[in-house]
């Protein structure tokens, strides 16, 4: 049987969001394992060293972020109505934080400092030349961009649910009224029943259709 077009209408954007959401999460992974900063130091001892930090080793955040995004993906199966909606603020969030990330590692100063705090060599040690790495930042910067697109759609999918609740087709209501059975159901009726039926020539009060083309 074919999905009803409304049914479609909500599903498809729930689709496209769920595999944003694997897809952007599995970007984070990629960004939390290539480098973020190289640094170059010399103990005065031996031959000068260079030393990478990684994503995760330099946010801890981006991991935790990608975890987030797959929890949101799994969710998307389960939730509707305003937890749905919940969800898709939650996701906003996560595409800022992920931003922010990305953002910093552009605008951010001197790196070498807290580059060298977390790879646990001396500060004074350093040598000049500290690289910064930025196909990493790039990446979790696209997928801020795509985790946004995929909070638009959660809350698309979320409003576009509400209002199929809300409207039920003339043909439906038609059924509905039918099944009521007698006339003293009639005042079960919505008034926009009634009217539609009357429209067509209809006594609403017969559920055979005996008051049709009077």
């Amino acid at each position: 049987m074919a999905e009803p077009p409304a049914r479609r209408h909500t599903q498809m954007p729930l689709r496209i969001a769920q595999l944003l959401l694997l897809v952007g999460a599995g970007g984070l992974w990629a960004a939390s394992r290539l480098p973020w900063v190289t640094i170059h130091s010399a103990d005065g001892l031996g031959l000068p060293t260079s030393t990478t930090v990684d994503g995760a080793t330099w946010s801890s955040g981006l991991v935790a972020l990608a975890v987030v995004l797959v929890a949101a993906s799994v969710a998307t199966v389960a939730v509707r109505g305003w937890p749905l909606r919940l969800l898709a603020l939650l996701v906003a969030g996560a595409s800022l934080a992920t931003g922010y990330l990305a953002v910093g590692q552009w605008a951010g100063g001197d790196v070498a400092a807290r580059a060298a705090e977390l790879a646990d060599i001396p500060v004074q040690s350093l040598t000049s030349g500290t690289e910064r790495h930025f196909t990493g930042a790039a990446v979790a910067l696209a997928v801020a961009v795509a985790t946004l697109v995929a909070a638009a759609l959660l809350m698309r999918a979320a409003t576009h649910r509400d209002a199929t609740a809300k409207y039920v087709a003339p043909g439906t209501r038609r059924s509905q009224a039918q099944a009521t059975g007698s006339a003293g159901d009639v005042a079960k009726m919505s008034e926009r029943m009634i009217w539609d039926a009357l429209d067509e020539g209809r006594d609403p009060t017969d559920a055979e259709g005996r008051g049709e083309g009077r």
